[in-house]
C-alpha cells in the first residue's frame, strides 16, 4: 500500500517526536539520519545532478527513484558530502547566510520543527550555536569548509544577503555557472517567482503540507521573515558583543564577506 506523506505521518502518530542527536564523524546529526548513514554515504549521483548545500535556515533513498538530472538539497557539511559528488564532478551551489540572522532563523525553526531537539531558551541557544551543539554541527565549520574548497571543487558560493540585495545579479551567476542562457525577461520572471512574499504563499516552499505533528506552524511559520538584520530584534547589546567576539575568533582564518545588514 502506497501512502501519501500526510497519511504516513498520521499513522505514525506517537512515533513522531523530537529525535536526539547522534555524532557522525564529529558532527551531531538527527538519529534517523545517523542510523541511515551508510546508505547516504554510499549514494552515487549522476554527473548531471546539481547539489545545493546550506547550513539549516541559509534522506537520499527517494533520489534513487528519480531520473537525472536531479536537484539535490543537503545540509551536510562538506566533509560528509558523499564522495560520488566530487568524483563525478557534479555542480555544487552553496548558499551562506550571516551568522546572527542564521542563528535567529534556526532558533525559530527548532521551536516549530517537532522532530528537532528542544531548542530551550534563546540565551542558551546562542551558546549551543557557538559551541556546535545543534543539528548539522558548527555553522563556522560549515561555511568555512565550502569556502576553502570552492576553487578546487568548482563550488559556486553565494551569499544570502547578496541575493536579497540584487536577485537578478545572483541568478545570472547561477545561469553562467550552469552553462545556461536565458533572456532578461525570463530572469525577471524567476526573480518574481522566487521573491519571499510569493514563496511564502507557495505550499511547495512554505511546507504548509507537512502536518502539525511535524511542523507546528502555529509556533512559528517555516518561512518567517526572510530579512537581513532581523537579529537586531533578538540580540541584546551584551549578547551581540559576546557573539561578535566569539565570531572574530572562530572566523579569523577566512575572509568571507558576510554582511549582517544591507
Amino acid at each position: 500500500e502506497k501512502l501519501s506523506f500526510e497519511e504516513s505521518i498520521r499513522r505514525a502518530g506517537d512515533a513522531i517526536h523530537r529525535f536526539p542527536l547522534v555524532n557522525v564523524q564529529g558532527v551531531p546529526l538527527m538519529r534517523p539520519i545517523a542510523e541511515n548513514w551508510k546508505s547516504i554515504w554510499e549514494f552515487c549521483p549522476d554527473p548531471s545532478d546539481l547539489l545545493i548545500s546550506t547550513y539549516p535556515k541559509a534522506g537520499l533513498d527517494l533520489l534513487k527513484q528519480m531520473n537525472p538530472p536531479r536537484v539535490i538539497k543537503t545540509h551536510l557539511p562538506i566533509q560528509l558530502v558523499p564522495e560520488g559528488f566530487w568524483k563525478n564532478k557534479c555542480k555544487v551551489i552553496y548558499v551562506a547566510r550571516n551568522a546572527k540572522d542564521n542563528l535567529v532563523s534556526y532558533f525559530h525553526f527548532d521551536r516549530m520543527n517537532l522532530t528537532q531537539p528542544e531548542p530551550g531558551p534563546w540565551e542558551g541557544y546562542i551558546q549551543k550555536f557557538m559551541k556546535a551543539q545543534l543539528a548539522w554541527g558548527s555553522w563556522y565549520d560549515h561555511v568555512k569548509g565550502y569556502w576553502k574548497e570552492k576553487e578546487e571543487k568548482n563550488i559556486l558560493y553565494l551569499l544570502f544577503e547578496d541575493m536579497k540585495e540584487n536577485p537578478s545579479r545572483e541568478i545570472k551567476k547561477i545561469m553562467h555557472y550552469m552553462d545556461l542562457s536565458v533572456s532578461d525577461e525570463v530572469i525577471e520572471k524567476i526573480v518574481q517567482l522566487t521573491s519571499f512574499h510569493i514563496m511564502k504563499d507557495n505550499p511547495m516552499a512554505n511546507y504548509s503540507y507537512i502536518p502539525k505533528p511535524v511542523f507546528d506552524q502555529s509556533i512559528s511559520s517555516f518561512m518567517r521573515k526572510g530579512e537581513v538584520g532581523d537579529w537586531e530584534n533578538h540580540f541584546t547589546a551584551a549578547q551581540a558583543q559576546m557573539f561578535d567576539e566569539n565570531y572574530a575568533e572562530q572566523m579569523s582564518d577566512v575572509d568571507i564577506p558576510f554582511r549582517d545588514n544591507i
